[in-house]
C-alpha cells in the first residue's frame, strides 16, 4: 500500500458525508455548528482533504443518522484494495494505470468501481475454469484412454464396413459376422461417447469458482467478522446443552445434548469444537444461520451461500466453546496469547486465532486483528483483513511477511514489526501448524497462520514484549506484493512493479 493510497481514504468517505447531508437538507454551516467544528474544516472533510476518526466520526454518524461502520472507510478501503489489485493485472500493464487515481474512482464513481471489480473477478474465474479444464484435457488418464478406445472402435467399424461394402463374394455367414462386428463396436462406441459426455459434465462442475470465495470474504468483512445474532444463538445453545459458565465437562454435555435433542450419536474421539459445530448445525440450521444468509446481498449464488453457511456454523461453534465475555476477559488477562487461550478453552491454536478476530462488539472490543492463512504452496486459504491492512485476494503477498517465514520453522512463533512504503507499521505474528491429513506415506499438511495488528496495539499483546515499538524503531521493510510495491531496490523482488514509485 503506497502513500498515495493511504492518504486518499478520506476521498472515499468525504463524498458520502456530503451526499447524506444534502439528502437531509442540511447546510455545511448548520452541520458544522451541530458538530462544534468550523464550516471550513467540514468543507475540507467533505472534499476528502481531511481524515477523521474517534469522537468526531461518531458525532457525524449520529447527526446524519448513519452507522459508524458506514463512515469508517472499511468498505471503501476494500474497494480501493480491489481496484489496486486490478491495476496490477499484468494484462493491463501497457495502459500504465495510475494507482493513485483509484481513490478518486472509488469515491466519485463507486458503482463503476464495483462493476470493474466484478468484471475482473469474473475474468479471473473464467481463466481458472479454462486452465483447470485444459489441465484435465492434457493430463487426465481417463480421457487419454477414452480417446485411444474411441480411435480403436472407429477403426474396427471402418474396417468391417469396408469389407462388407467392397468384397462381393462374401458368404451369408461372413456377412453376418462382419455386421455383428459393426453392431457390437457401434454399441461400445455409443457407450464410450456417453461416458465422455458424463466426464465433461463432471469436469465442468468440478471446477471451483473463485467468485464464491470472494463473496464470502466480502460478506464476513462487511460484518467486521462479528455477528451479534450468532453470539446470541451460541448463548442459547449453551443453555440448551446445560453448559456452565466455566465450561466444565463441555464434551459430555454436548454429546448428551445431541443425543437428547436430535437423536444423534457423535463419532468417538470428536473434539469439543467438532461437537459444538454439529450442535450448531442442528440447533441453528433453520434459524440464526438462515437469517444471516438471507440478509446477505453479497452472496449471489448457491456455492457462496454454502460456503457462508459453513463459515457461520464454525462461528457459532467457536462462540459456544469460547463464549464472548469470558474469552475477551481471558484474552485481556493473558495479553492475547493465542497459545494460552487455546489451552484455557481446550481448542486449537488456529481456532483461538479465529476467535480473536471476532472480538468486535461495540464497547467490548479486543485488539483488532487481521488473520491470514496460507498452505505450503503459499496459496491463501483464509483472509480477514483490517481496514488499513489489505490482504491479497489472489496470488501471494510480500515474501517477507511472517506468514511465509513461519513455513521455514513449523511450530515456532515468528513475530516481526513491519513497515509499509506509506509508513504504516504493523505487528505480524505467525506459526506453521499441522492440519489433519491422510495417513502415511502421504506428506504432512502444513498451513501457516498469521495474526496482524496495528503497531499501536502491540504493547497490549504478549507478542510485543521485548520489541522496539516506537515510530523510529527498526522495522522490516515490506510491501503488499511485488506488483504494486514501490520498493524498487528490494532484494526479494520477484516481479517488476506495474505502478510508478
Amino acid at each position: 500500500m503506497n502513500q498515495g493510497i493511504r492518504t486518499n481514504y478520506a476521498t472515499l468517505v468525504g463524498p458520502k458525508i456530503r451526499d447524506q447531508r444534502r439528502a437531509l437538507g442540511m447546510t455545511q454551516v448548520g452541520l458544522s455548528e451541530t458538530l462544534g467544528i468550523s464550516a471550513s474544516y467540514l468543507n475540507l472533510i467533505e472534499a476528502g482533504r481531511r481524515n477523521i476518526g474517534g469522537g468526531l466520526l461518531k458525532r457525524i454518524a449520529d447527526t446524519l443518522g448513519l452507522a459508524v461502520e458506514e463512515l469508517d472507510g472499511a468498505a471503501e478501503r476494500r474497494l480501493l484494495a480491489d481496484l489496486t489489485e486490478l491495476a496490477a493485472e499484468p494484462m493491463l500493464t501497457a495502459l500504465r494505470l495510475d494507482v493513485a487515481t483509484t481513490a478518486d474512482i472509488a469515491g466519485h464513481y463507486p458503482g463503476w468501481a464495483r462493476a470493474l471489480i466484478a468484471l475482473h473477478r469474473a475474468w479471473l474465474d473464467r481463466g481458472r475454469a479454462v486452465n483447470a479444464l485444459s489441465d484435465r484435457l492434457r493430463h487426465d488418464p481417463f480421457l487419454a484412454d477414452a480417446v485411444h478406445q474411441l480411435l480403436t472402435r472407429v477403426a474396427a467399424i471402418k474396417s468391417a464396413a469396408e469389407i462388407v461394402e467392397k468384397v462381393e463374394d462374401l458368404s451369408p455367414a461372413q456377412e453376418r459376422r462382419f455386421a455383428a462386428i459393426v453392431g457390437g463396436e457401434s454399441r461400445r462406441l455409443a457407450d464410450l461417447a456417453q461416458a465422455l459426455a458424463s466426464f465433461f459434465e463432471r469436469a465442468h462442475t468440478a471446477v471451483r469458482s473463485l467468485t464464491p470465495v470472494g463473496e464470502v470474504d466480502d460478506f464476513l468483512a462487511d460484518h467486521a467478522h462479528h455477528f451479534p445474532g450468532l453470539e446470541n444463538a451460541a448463548s442459547a445453545l449453551r443453555e440448551k446443552a446445560r453448559i456452565a459458565v466455566d465450561g466444565d465437562g463441555i464434551e459430555s454435555l454436548l454429546i448428551a445434548y445431541l443425543q437428547r435433542a436430535h437423536g444423534l450419536e457423535p463419532p468417538a474421539g470428536a473434539t469439543r469444537f467438532e461437537l459444538a459445530r454439529r450442535a450448531a448445525e442442528c440447533a441453528c440450521g433453520d434459524d440464526a444461520l438462515d437469517v444471516e444468509i438471507q440478509r446477505a446481498t453479497a452472496l449471489t449464488n448457491d456455492a457462496a451461500r454454502r460456503r457462508a453457511r459453513h463459515a457461520l456454523s464454525a462461528y457459532v461453534a467457536a462462540a459456544v466453546v469460547m463464549p464472548y465475555d469470558p474469552f475477551l476477559a481471558a484474552a485481556r488477562r493473558l495479553r492475547f496469547d493465542a497459545d494460552a487461550l487455546a489451552s484455557t478453552f481446550g481448542v486449537s491454536f488456529e481456532q483461538a486465532c479465529h476467535r480473536l478476530v471476532t472480538l468486535r462488539r461495540a464497547g467490548a472490543q479486543g485488539v483488532p486483528f487481521a488473520l491470514m492463512r496460507v498452505d505450503a504452496s503459499g496459496y491463501t486459504t483464509r483472509r480477514a483483513p483490517l481496514p488499513n491492512l489489505a490482504l491479497p485476494r489472489h496470488g501471494s503477498a510480500c515474501p517477507l511477511w511472517a506468514v511465509y517465514l513461519a513455513l521455514q520453522s513449523p511450530g515456532a512463533i515468528v513475530r516481526q514489526v513491519v513497515e509499509f512504503p506509506g509508513g504504516e507499521r504493523f505487528l505480524f505474528v505467525a506459526r506453521a501448524v499441522d492440519e489433519p491429513g491422510p495417513a502415511f506415506p502421504m506428506p504432512r499438511r502444513v498451513v501457516s497462520l498469521m495474526l496482524g495488528c496495528d503497531a499501536l496495539y502491540a504493547d497490549q499483546t504478549v507478542y510485543g514484549d521485548g520489541l522496539s515499538l516506537g515510530s523510529a524503531a527498526p522495522a522490516t521493510p515490506v510491501g503488499p506484493n511485488c506488483r504494486v510495491c514501490t520498493r524498487i531496490d528490494c532484494a526479494y523482488r520477484q516481479e517488476d512493479p506495474v505502478i510508478d514509485a
